[in-house]
């Protein structure tokens, strides 16, 4: 399969969720070549997608949870599982709530529907990820190496803490492969697990119709193993799922040891970095193309202060100096804009989160606090102060942000009694609110 594909029409299929257990109707419907693989939440105020890419995975607690801002998709594993395995590379998956029907605890209904509905060839090509070299992570017990392959392959070991039920399988995936040798392999736990699910909030919808159960030796099921290796057949169902999260299909060989979600999707992270990393050296080395205006800086007015000034009136140095100008102080309108300049060398994307960079709520709260010191010590004509904060209310994150972004933060004083004040905390990226609070804070001695 060396083009594109997608489905021939839409397919349609309904049960309940696994974690939530709710009903839920889930649609698969064609999609242009080139858009990918998104989730799309009808049941929400203006059918809100989530692109299904490494980026946008927030859990990975038995199972893989995809978001973008406050919406979730839940338990996407298997769905994508079977649009990887036939080599799908464009849909949209409809639900109207927030994960897929679990069905049987496999792929395998989601292969009748695809089926059914019939694969389309799309004429743009498929472009594949081969690994130049050998590829590792070590996430707790999970040990997973990618090899360079012509095909795509995955030999798995799976086995838990206690090495019961240890086994290994091995097999090149074709849709053909696929579709015999993994799809109908379900899901399963141990009994011992149950307790600590439910407690949890988990697995509310789960049942023996739709997983299996080992308690000690024994393996409870509503009918027999369908694989005499199921349990690591599904481990390698979930692979497919999750590293289809990439976002192109690979040519390479998968040997995973225990793995989980938490080790695929550190996989699938490790590799989009191997992937952006030509594209990130071009973008630093090479001049903007032609048609391509280079970036206005953002203009200053009157009453405005370069990172010079700011640092004469706040005693905050980097890393936690979070503002680079003030574009606009308008005294008697009480208002303040200021601007931060969100980069890859901030010090909190180490560990927020590798692979997957977002500048952290509450610095966001910590920018606004400071232009609107800024603002006050202006008022009051003082400097060398810290602005301490008092309360944050209403505080909303609305959207991520990111390396690239340009924080644009705007503060209006509401209220300023002596060296207390109140103010209302926009920050905007490309116009967008990304954050707002209403925040007090008390100027004290640096």
């Amino acid at each position: 399969m060396l083009n594109q594909q997608t489905l021939n029409r839409s397919a349609s299929f309904s049960g309940i969720g696994l974690h939530s257990g709710n009903r839920v109707n889930m649609t698969i419907l064609p999609a242009p070549a080139n858009s990918g693989v998104r989730f799309r939440r009808v049941d929400l105020d203006g059918r809100p997608e989530i692109e299904a890419r490494v980026e946008n995975v927030s859990e990975t607690n038995r199972s893989t949870t995809l978001a973008k801002g406050n919406v979730k998709v839940h338990t996407v594993e298997h769905v994508l599982a079977a649009l990887a395995g036939y080599g799908i590379d464009n849909a949209v998956v409809e639900l109207d709530a927030n994960e897929p029907p679990i069905a049987d605890g496999s792929s395998r209904e989601f292969c009748k529907i695809i089926q059914a509905a019939g694969i389309a060839p799309q004429p743009e090509k498929r472009d594949f990820f081969t690994p130049a070299e050998p590829m590792e992570i070590r996430l707790g017990e999970t040990i997973m190496t990618l090899f360079p392959d012509d095909q795509f392959k995955i030999t798995c070991t799976s086995a838990d803490k206690k090495g019961r039920f240890t086994q290994f399988y091995s097999t090149e995936i074709t849709p053909k492969s696929w579709e015999t040798e993994l799809a109908h392999a379900r899901t399963f736990c141990f009994y011992e697990e149950i307790e600590y699910l439910f407690k949890n909030g988990l697995i509310k919808g789960g049942s023996l119709e739709n997983a299996v159960v080992i308690r000690d030796d024994a393996v409870l099921t509503a009918e027999p193993l369908r694989y005499p290796e199921e349990f690591v057949r599904h481990k390698m169902l979930d692979i497919v799922g999750d590293l289809s999260l990439i976002g192109k299909p690979i040519r390479g060989h998968v040997i995973a040891v225990r793995p989980g979600h938490a080790g695929n999707c550190e996989m699938a992270r490790k590799v989009v970095e191997q992937i952006n990393k030509p594209l990130r050296a071009a973008q630093t080395f090479s001049p903007p193309p032609p048609d391509r205006k280079a970036p206005e800086p953002m203009p200053t007015t009157e009453g405005g202060m370069s990172i010079e000034g700011i640092m004469q009136m706040l005693p905050h140095r980097p890393p936690f100096l979070l503002i680079d100008r003030i574009l606009k102080i308008d005294l008697a309108g009480n208002k303040i804009v200021g601007v931060k300049n969100v980069t890859m060398n901030e010090d909190f994307f180490r560990g927020h989160f590798p692979g997957h960079p977002i500048m952290p709520g509450v610095l966001q709260l910590e920018a606004m606090a400071q232009v609107a010191g800024i603002l006050l010590l202006k008022r009051i004509e003082m400097a060398n102060q810290l602005a301490y904060f008092m309360s944050a209310e209403e505080v909303k994150w609305r959207k991520p942000v990111v390396p690239g972004d340009v924080l644009v933060i705007e503060v209006e004083m509401t209220r300023i009694r002596g060296k207390i004040g109140k103010a209302k905390g926009v920050c905007k990226v490309d116009g967008e609110i990304v954050s707002e609070a209403n925040v007090t804070f008390m100027l004290r001695d640096a």
